[in-house]
């Protein structure tokens, strides 16, 4: 098969949640982009609606569906909408995150509901999508994860500045989610479905000038990571060009932990 035709992602339709995000948004973009119908999800419809009239100006195929990821009933009825409106489904990112916990020395109550949100909402929802790509005839799950998965908190970064708090619950889900995509892999074996992970190192968003500089000086590439930096491998993840690639953990950090 043509290389062009391997990366393409035309009739497939891929969901991504949390698509108003940062990642989000470059994952959405990168999708839609190679020709995929790209369903973009928030808690809020209408800032998924928003975000989809955005792409949609711009000649993308980007649908807009809410759901709560924390809530059973609402990854019911994404099921349901999912069915009824495109009647199948070849891909899920699954990008969706809360931040309930702010720090360390906080309530335990965070850490509980980011426990409900992070942890037994995503796999409900993972668990769902799954089936519902199985049904379809087969496809690809991206789990998005972080670098903050692998390791532990360089405080370094951090001086200098006014952060530096960084919550626990963070570096638990990511680290759990890289072994639940081998998991998956393992479990679904022979289904026609692949489960790959990303664990992106940081996205530039207007952090404070110290920080920028404390952690790029440690990035062999110079910098954070760009709107484009992801879109590629979130492509052949999804298509075909990706076919052979199951179980895996990608780091995508710019040689930070090289």
């Amino acid at each position: 098969m043509n290389v062009k035709e391997l990366f393409s992602l035309k009739d497939k339709v891929i969901l991504v949640t949390g698509g108003s995000g940062m990642y989000g948004q470059c994952i959405v973009e990168g999708l839609g982009e190679a020709d995929a119908t790209v369903i973009t999800t928030s808690r809020e419809l209408a800032r998924a609606e928003d975000t989809a009239a955005v792409f949609r100006a711009a000649g993308l195929d980007v649908w807009a569906m809410a759901v709560d990821q924390a809530n059973p009933a609402s990854v019911t009825k994404l099921v349901q909408d999912i069915k009824v409106q495109f009647g199948r489904l070849h891909g899920f990112v699954n990008n969706a995150v809360s931040r309930p916990m702010i720090g360390y020395d906080v309530p335990l109550e965070q850490f509980a509901t980011s426990m409900q949100d992070n942890a037994t909402g995503m796999f409900h929802l993972l668990r769902e999508m799954t089936a519902l790509i199985v049904q379809s005839g087969g496809g690809s799950v991206i789990n998005i994860a972080s670098m903050m998965g692998m390791k532990g908190p360089d405080l370094s970064n951090y001086e200098g500045t006014d952060m530096g708090n960084p919550p626990p619950d963070y570096f638990f889900h990511n680290a759990g989610l890289i072994n639940l995509t081998r998991y998956m892999a393992r479990i679904h074996a022979g289904k026609n479905i692949r489960f790959n992970c990303i664990s992106p190192g940081g996205l530039y968003n207007n952090q404070p000038e110290q920080f920028l500089k404390n952690y790029c000086k440690k990035v062999p590439m110079g910098r954070m990571a760009n709107r484009d930096d992801i879109k590629g491998l979130v492509v052949l993840l999804a298509s075909d060009a990706g076919a052979y690639i199951n179980g895996e953990n990608i780091l995508m950090d710019g040689g930070l932990n090289a």
